[in-house]
């Protein structure tokens, strides 16, 4: 399993890092591509979990959603669209549920508008933090703490892991997981911040803690739809990390507030 996920994130990486340099229409197509993936695995979750999901309603607000945070980002849209297309969307998914003739219509209606808001508006960020001025490098920034914080948590977990963090939600995460992978991204944070972007270790120091708070509950998450759907994985995308939506759960929660400090940091 090791030499799996070992093998996967060398032919991994490299690819990310491609479309992440290079940026603009590529970066979007990539994220479009991999909300697109995550959206089949999502709703594949809720529809074994016996949850009504209305696949072609949600996934174009999760690619309008993404489409409109590149658009407004590099000036092609001088207003928030985001608004009206979340309006359109609740009434128009509103209005399938009236034709819903299933015991809970209101209950298929809720888990659609929330698992495509979950999904559209937090991958939205993605894009959004890349679009920005030296975007590359809070990008860079966001995935290189994320992933120092879930492989350290792996690694010691898996070496040193006794007590059970949350087994109700994730049975093989523990608590000492948990603190090396804290430890880590609070080392990583002024270290990184520094190098990539410029962070005083007073500025990187709260980012690391803001890492550390936000990614394990991202990755519980995520673990809340599998376990409901008494899934291992979200998908066998990836040979030894699952599916697109196992390798986005942390980023999902993380990269929001990466983009949100930065906009607090730099004023813009």
């Amino acid at each position: 399993m090791l030499r799996t996920r070992v093998l996967a994130a060398i032919i991994f990486l490299p690819l990310v890092a491609l479309v992440l340099y290079l940026g603009d229409i590529s970066w979007l197509i990539a994220v479009l591509l991999v909300g697109i993936l995550a959206w089949g695995e999502l709703t594949r979750l809720l529809q074994r979990s016996f949850l009504g999901v209305d696949r072609l309603l949600g996934l174009v607000f999760v690619v309008g959603a993404i489409g409109e945070a590149y658009l407004r980002g590099v000036g092609l849209l001088q207003v928030d669209l985001l608004r009206p297309l979340l309006a359109g969307f609740i009434i128009a998914s509103l209005t399938e549920a009236l034709y819903d003739k299933g015991e809970h219509p209101t209950l298929n209606w809720g888990i659609n508008l929330a698992s495509s808001l979950y999904l559209g508006f937090l991958l939205s960020h993605f894009v959004s933090l890349r679009v920005r001025s030296n975007g590359l490098h809070w990008m860079t920034l966001a995935l290189a703490m994320t992933w120092t914080y879930d492989t350290m948590a792996y690694f010691v977990g898996s070496a040193m892991g006794k007590h059970k963090l949350w087994p109700r939600i994730s049975p093989k995460k523990s608590w000492e997981g948990l603190i090396g992978g804290t430890l880590s991204v609070l080392i990583a944070g002024p270290l990184l911040g520094g190098w990539l972007v410029g962070l005083s270790w007073w500025q990187g120091l709260p980012l690391g803690v803001l890492i550390a708070v936000a990614a394990p509950f991202g990755d519980f998450a995520v673990s809340l739809f599998k376990r409901l759907a008494k899934a291992k994985d979200s998908g066998h995308l990836i040979p030894g990390h699952g599916g697109m939506l196992d390798r986005l759960d942390s980023l999902l929660f993380a990269v929001p507030i990466v983009t949100y400090f930065a906009l607090i940091v730099t004023g813009h």
